[in-house]
């Protein structure tokens, strides 16, 4: 297929509720596939069973439920009375979304703790996501806040008003 000139094409309505939904399906057949690996593979093969291992899938189904319910609600369609589709809501496939990073938290969840079944140090790649967060805080917003240029025009305006200043300092002495 040829590559289109001009602006992107958009989706329609209807197919950005059904894509949602199929995303929905797919990661909630991820999480239950990840924990059925989990309680399957540390009861009954590696014998890791422990209170850290209860503790660890706990902490790991309330990253799931909340990254799931919070796609969820962003996702919502909003349908009329008569059953016409008003708001389609958030596209969870577009790329560079809110979605896209929730998405990868659940990816990175279900790695840990299916790899987890190997050994319990694989819940240590867990801490890629608050690194992964400070990465983003620190490239998005604080770097360029802290290491922003002055743009010509402020300079200009700062020389002027120091001129201005050193002038009614002259008068005053």
């Amino acid at each position: 297929m040829a590559p289109q000139k001009g602006k992107q094409a958009t989706k329609g309505a209807k197919l950005i509720v059904s894509e949602n939904s199929l995303t929905l399906e797919f990661y909630k057949r991820m999480i239950l596939g990840a924990n059925a690996v989990f309680l399957v593979g540390t009861y009954f093969l590696s014998n890791l069973f422990s209170f850290w291992s209860i503790v660890l899938l706990l902490l790991a189904n309330a990253a799931y439920l909340g990254s799931y319910k919070f796609m969820e609600k962003m996702a919502h369609p909003t349908y009329s009375d008569s059953g016409q589709l008003i708001d389609s809501g958030v596209d969870l496939n577009m790329e560079g979304g809110l979605a896209e990073h929730v998405k990868d938290l659940i990816i990175l969840t279900a790695g840990c703790q299916g790899l987890s079944v190997i050994s319990r140090y694989f819940w240590m790649l867990w801490i890629l996501a608050p690194a992964r967060a400070l990465w983003m805080l620190w490239t998005k917003f604080l770097g360029p806040w802290f290491f922003q240029q002055p743009s010509p025009a402020e300079e200009e305006q700062d020389l002027k008003k120091k001129k201005k200043l050193e002038r009614k300092m002259k008068r005053i002495h």
